[in-house]
């Protein structure tokens, strides 16, 4: 039978401005980082992606390298759309990213113009379209000129490869340089995907005053801490967890007795405002539109069901606002 879309599915959320730009994200954007690879299982893989689009969700963030292997998670979602989105391609927002290494040599990786558009040549094909709508650098590269790198994304949209162009993982100086250049290439920069959860705040050292000065919106990969702040790890390490299967992403050294006192006592607060650890660290992100979106990834459909719920959930108060300080020690 063939796939029907929700028709409830604009209904349940509103779409966030993204930075000066037309562009409309939902507040909540679904990334193929994990379980999408070519060692997962294909129909799970295909729920998930049905389940986020019918629950409003139609930002899908993917990038060359995404699998295991690199390049899975691409023709994955390729083969997703081919079954029950292509109908839908007007109404979905799909991004990738070039620059970390996908091939032998030295134009496998880094920000070269020859890396940047075969990389994205690459993905179309994996992902069987013409465009994408996002293409991001996805890291800055000492050894290539900034000017080249921006270079190739003002190309990719001239060529009709990409609709829109942003940057990932650049700070804050990197970023300025780079908005300047695209804005005088005529193809402005209109998205920053940052690393940004409670326990990672450098977006708000210097990066969010460059990003609100220069009109570009942002999107926070990692909001939940890569699962820290779940109530996965709030007593041990779950032996179906992430860190216990040796993901080089999260190992049993990144959760520390610190980080677990700190996420035990932001529970306790969460169970307080009627939320979930992780709810309450979505609405944390997304709070005061500090970001113009917050990137979720999920194995299981209740994940997703859990992370759209969040949305319901109340503003925080100024005092819940300043123990959030407090209990994070900034």
């Amino acid at each position: 039978m063939s796939y029907l879309a929700n028709e409830e599915r604009y209904s349940q959320i509103s779409y966030h401005q993204c930075g000066k730009s037309g562009l409309k994200l939902p507040p909540i954007s679904f990334g193929l980082w994990h379980n999408f690879g070519g060692v997962d299982v294909f129909e799970n893989s295909r729920a998930l992606v049905r389940y986020a689009f019918d629950a409003g969700i139609t930002h899908f963030d993917l990038a060359n390298n995404y699998g295991p292997p690199v390049g899975s998670a691409e023709e994955t979602f390729g083969q997703i759309l081919k079954k029950d989105l292509l109908p839908y391609r007007d109404e979905i927002i799909i991004s990738s990213k070039a620059g970390y290494r996908m091939w032998p040599g030295p134009y496998g990786e880094r920000g070269s113009r020859k890396s940047m558009l075969a990389s994205l040549d690459q993905s179309l094909k994996r992902l069987n379209l013409e465009y994408v709508d996002i293409f991001y650098s996805h890291r800055f590269d000492a050894e290539t000129p900034l000017e080249e790198t921006m270079g190739a994304l003002d190309q990719a949209v001239r060529q009709g490869k990409a609709l829109y162009v942003g940057v990932s993982n650049y700070n804050a100086e990197q970023t300025e340089k780079a908005a300047e250049i695209l804005k005088g290439l005529g193809t402005p920069c209109v998205l920053h995907q940052v690393h940004y959860s409670m326990f990672e705040r450098r977006l708000e050292k210097g990066l969010q005053s460059v990003l609100s000065r220069e009109g570009i919106g942002s999107i926070a990969y990692s909001p939940l801490a890569r699962g820290l702040l779940t109530n996965r790890y709030l007593t041990n390490i779950p032996a179906d967890s992430r860190a216990a299967g040796g993901s080089v992403f999260l190992n049993p050294d990144d959760i520390t007795e610190e980080k677990i006192a700190k996420s035990r006592l932001l529970n306790e607060l969460a169970q307080e405002r009627g939320q979930s650890l992780a709810q309450m660290a979505l609405v944390w992100v997304l709070r005061k539109g500090h970001v113009t979106s917050a990137l979720i990834g999920a194995s299981k459909l209740s994940q997703i069901e859990d992370n759209v719920a969040a949305l319901k959930q109340p503003n925080f108060t100024q005092e819940e606002l300043d123990l959030i300080d407090q209990i994070l020690g900034d």
